[in-house]
Parts: structure tokens; sequence; C-alpha cells
């Protein structure tokens, strides 16, 4: 398992050879190293070596310190911290990790894709398997270019300085960029052919899992998107290919025996070992941790003593109650209110804190909900000055609106080994897994006006029948909350891939990107994204740390503003603003429209 862990400095440095520009991707011959293209390219164990580099840049839950993409990315309206997330980009910057990063990666999987066909002692088929992993990657890291900037360069080769026409001239139309994507994807689906019962190595299912989210990204895009925000008019043909592709790569998945929905919603994200036990089968490809060797932290971020990053009201408010209606249809009890139990009356209950004298339970409330709610937040309220303990060991965690993320945490854990999980924590994290492609598949299914009940059992009624939740029909109840102009099954499909991917991947974020909806994360207008949990107002007169603290409104909820006026929308932020750096070396690259 560790040769995925990891990789030598010595094979590394063919990949890491070129700076962050891409002026600098001209290597025209072997580099100054004792590892060269002519000399370590000469077996397919080398090529296998070479590989395993692109394993470590799935984000994951983080390398040690370092953030991950769960849980942390808080540009959406499912969390909020105190105050608020600015946009990623509020002005021009000189340079820009994705860009600098996609790039590398990209002069990766050409430098592979140049030379495996020199390779002798290769045959065709492994030829051909690692020229797919080789195409699937480049693809990948193409299309993270072209949702983060739009227009971009597609480059199929290792560049020289004769190559002016990319080093020095515009960008590509970004549905041309996308067109090549899609080649290379596809070529990747027909011919890797290596490792097909593994969940940690690159097979032909992980390429069509790629697939799946490349394509109902794209389709989705284009039929949504709207020339006067700065993109292109919206193009139902290119939309409805797109929305086909991603259908049949789901479909590709969904049909595998390899892969089945697992008993447990949480077990997808808090177990030490995604390749056996309860979720093992949901797994397409995961990334493993072990401890020492690589880890991550998310377990401390999210019961220890750092505030946390909360559930937001409004993402409460879009898990259905357990008879299947939203909020507004519901004929069961919609408080949300907790209770106020004393902490005597709580010892050796599952309460826990160092002081005071009272704690607020929703659990009545997480009753009447979705039960992925209940796995996903807190069942005690920690807003600042009334903090927590999840277990007797742990610091008091407190939350940025109240509800508190435990989503990834793992109770069967002994109390030292959550309390020393700074750095340390060896959970493994998914990186494609079933659900979400049952989730994609649904969506294309609704999106191409072709879902059918069948469909439905067959892909979100499966993640529902997880959590004894009444099945999604083709005809659900309209919710007067949809207000993206959407079929009601569109509206409902959109709200299962939230709740059962929240804090994931920052999907959300990406998801009203391509849906068209990035407004509502105006925090001005949507007041309930800076909105937290019921405490109270006779909490809040009754604790003077909690109302030192705490800012609550005039109906007893947590107000995460402090005083700011909140995130306000521009169209601009749909593309991320070319750097600056990389217009001063070409300046026909152009600059993003509103970021001139």
């Amino acid at each position: 398992m560790k040769k995925y862990l990891y990789i030598a400095l010595s094979v590394a440095v063919l990949g890491m050879v070129s700076c962050s520009k891409l002026k600098d991707d001209v290597l025209n011959g072997d580099p100054y190293t004792s590892f060269t293209k002519s000399n370590y390219f000469t077996s397919e164990k080398n090529v296998e070596l070479f590989a395993n580099y692109f394993y470590n840049e799935w984000a994951g839950y983080g390398n040690s310190g370092s953030y991950g993409s769960f849980y942390f990315p808080t540009l959406n309206d499912n969390q909020t911290p105190t105050g608020y997330t600015e946009w990623s980009f509020t002005s021009v910057s000189a340079s820009n990790n994705t860009w600098n990063n996609s790039y590398s990666n990209i002069r990766r999987a050409n430098i592979m894709i140049e030379a495996i066909p020199g390779i002798e002692s290769m045959n065709e088929a492994a030829k051909n398997n690692w020229l797919g992993i080789a195409r699937m990657y480049r693809a990948w890291y193409h299309y993270v270019l072209v949702r983060t900037f739009g227009d971009c360069y597609y480059v199929d080769k290792v560049l020289g300085t004769s190559d002016k026409n990319v080093l020095y001239g515009p960008r590509q139309d970004r549905d041309l960029v996308m067109d090549k994507v899609l080649e290379d994807i596809n070529f990747a689906v027909a011919n890797i052919n290596q490792n097909a019962g593994s969940r940690v190595a690159v097979n032909a299912m992980v390429a069509q899992a790629i697939k799946s989210e490349i394509c109902l990204y794209e389709g989705t895009f284009c039929k949504y998107r709207v020339a006067a925000d700065g993109q292109k008019a919206p193009d139902a043909t290119r939309a409805s290919r797109f929305l086909t592709e991603a259908k049949t790569a789901s479909q590709a998945i969904m049909e595998n025996p390899m892969y089945e929905v697992s008993s447990s919603y949480r077990a997808i994200y808090n177990s030490d070992d995604l390749g056996s036990g309860v979720a093992s089968k949901e797994m397409i490809l995961y990334k493993k941790y072990v401890y020492s060797t690589l880890a991550h932290s998310l377990i401390d971020y999210t019961c220890g003593s750092t505030q946390q990053n909360g559930l937001t009201k409004d993402a409460f408010d879009a898990y259905l109650f357990t008879d299947g209606q939203c909020l507004a249809n519901t004929t069961l009890d919609k408080n949300d209110h907790g209770v106020k139990v004393p902490i005597e009356a709580g010892a050796g209950a599952g309460y826990y804190r160092d002081e005071g004298t009272y704690l607020i339970d929703i659990t009545e409330a997480l009753a009447k909900r979705d039960p992925r709610l209940g796995e996903s937040v807190d069942h005690v309220i920690l807003p600042p000055g009334l903090g927590y303990k999840r277990y007797k060991l742990g610091a008091e965690s407190t939350s940025s609106t109240g509800y508190g993320v435990q989503k990834y945490d793992t109770p069967t854990f002994t109390d030292a080994v959550r309390r020393n999980s700074i750095g340390g924590a060896e959970t493994d994290a998914p990186v494609f897994w079933l659900s979400n492609i049952l989730l994609n598949y649904a969506e294309a299914c609704a999106e191409l006006g072709s879902c059918t009940q069948a469909d439905l059992n067959k892909s979100v009624n499966q993640l529902r029948a997880r959590v004894s939740m009444p099945d999604m029909t083709v005809a659900p109840a309209a919710d007067p909350a949809n207000n993206m102009g959407v079929s009601n099954l569109i509206w409902e499909i959109r709200r299962e891939r939230r709740v059962e991917l929240m804090f994931d991947n920052n999907d959300r974020y990406w998801s009203l990107i391509r849906w068209h909806q990035l407004d509502k994360l105006d925090q001005t207008r949507y007041p309930n994204l800076r909105k937290g949990a019921w405490v109270g107002a006779d909490f809040r007169n009754a604790d003077a740390n909690l109302m030192e603290k705490t800012t609550i409104d005039a109906d007893g909820y947590i107000d995460c503003s402090n005083g700011t006026v909140g995130r306000r929308y521009d169209k601009k932020q749909y593309l991320a603003p070319i750097p600056s750096g990389e217009i001063s070396l070409n300046p026909e690259i152009g600059q993003n429209p509103g970021w001139e």
C-alpha cells in the first residue's frame, strides 16, 4: 500500500522540472540530472512509479497539517465561519496555484505520453493502459483549468521554445478545450485495462467516474450559462451531448457488480480502512492514510478547541422531514429549537463540559429530519461561549453557527486517539465513490428530460433507502423555496445532492457554478447564510459568557455576521482572474470579464 502514498524524489524529478508558469514548460531535451527521459522510462515498473505521483495530488482530507477538500472549503451556502468567507478573489493576483499546479501536472502527463511508445519492454496493451492513465490525468487538469478560468490553453505535448503559439498566443475557447478533454477521457475509458479490482489504483472505473463528473459539469454549465454574465450563450445541443456522456459513464459504474451502496452513511467518511469493512464496496477510489507515513488533521479540526465552521440554518432547512416533505409542506412539528439540559442531569449520558450549568440539546429536532442531518452535526448546540466536549478527554468545541460538524469523527476510536489526531489521523478519504455517481446519473437523466421512476429507484432512492427516507418520485410536491427556476424534480435531485454530499469536496460551490446560481451565495440577499442554530433569548440573558461571545437575533438564532455586511455577489466571480504575472509575460492571454 505504501507505494501509493509516496514516490521517491529521484523519480519525481522528471515531473517537477518545470517552474510554475506555462512559459517555463520548455524542456527540449533531457534535464540536467542523473534521471532523464531516455534512461528512466525503460520499463513498465518505472512508468508505474512515475504515475503514482498523481495519487497524492488528490486532496482528500489533507496531508498532515494541510487543509483538504472536505469540510475546510467554506465558500458555499452550507457553512460559514464567524463573519463570512470572502470570494476566492477580490482583486487580480500575481500568480495562482490552480493555474500553476494544473499545468505542471499536465506536463507530467505529457512526459508519460511521449515516453511510453518508445519503451520496448512493454506490450501494446500495457502501453495503452498507461497512455490511458496519462490522458485521464491530462483531461482532469484541463477540466480544473476550464471550470476555474474558462478559456485556457490545451497542451498535448511537452512544450519547447518553438511553441510560440501557446507560449505567446491567446487562450483557446473553453468549449474547444473541453472537446479535447472528452477525447482524452474517452481514450482512457477505452484503454485502461489493469487493476480492475483495486480501489486505490487507477482502473477503467476510475476513468468512468472522472468522465461522469466532467461531463455532468460541462452539460449543465452549457445548459444554464448566460452570455450577459461574461460567458457564452446557452447551447442545448452541446449540453445534451455531454449529459448523455455523463449518464452512460455513470451507468457503466452502476452496472458493475463490484460496487454497492453501503449500509452506513457515516462509514464512508470515518473509517480507518476503506479497503475493507462496511463502506468498502462503495469506494471507486479512495486515499489511504497511514499513521507516521501520511496522515491528516480533519478529526482534530472538528472536535478540538479550534472553532468550527458550522452548518448554516439555510443548509439545516434544506434537509427533508422524515415524512419526505420539505419544511414548507411537512405535517410534522417544524420546531427546530433545542431544550435546555442541566449538566447534572446529563452527567454520564454523553454530555461533557468543564464548566457551566446547561447545554442545549436538539435530539428531538434531529429525530424529525432526514437522518443524514443527525449523522453530520452534533445533537448538542455548541455556540461560541458555550463549549461542548464530544468525548471526555477532548477539548471544548464551539461552532460559528452552533451546529457542530461530527460527520468525520469516529466515536469507536479511543479518546486518546481522537485527542492526538493533530496531523496524525488515519481515517481514509473517499475520492470517487458510488453515492456521487448515483447522484450524477439521476441529475443527468432529469436534465435530459428522460428521468423515469426506474431511474430514480436505481439511483437516489438507494441513498434514501440507506437512511430509511421515503422514495423520491418523478412528480414530487412543489417546494415554495424553489428559487432556481427549474422543475420540481430537478430541484429535489439538487437537494438530494446537497444533503448527501454536505461538506464534501466543495461540491456545493461547483454545483452552483454549473447551475448558474452563484448569486445564491450573496449573504445580503439570503440572510440564512449567516444564521445558525436557535439558542433563545432566555439562554442569552441567563449566560453572560454566551451573551458576550455570541450575537443572537430577535428570534433567538445565532447571528454569525460579527457586525459585517456580508458577502455580495458579482457576476465576475464565475471565473477567476488570469494572474497578472501571466499577462505580463504574454499580453495576448487576455483577462476575464470584470477583472480588467
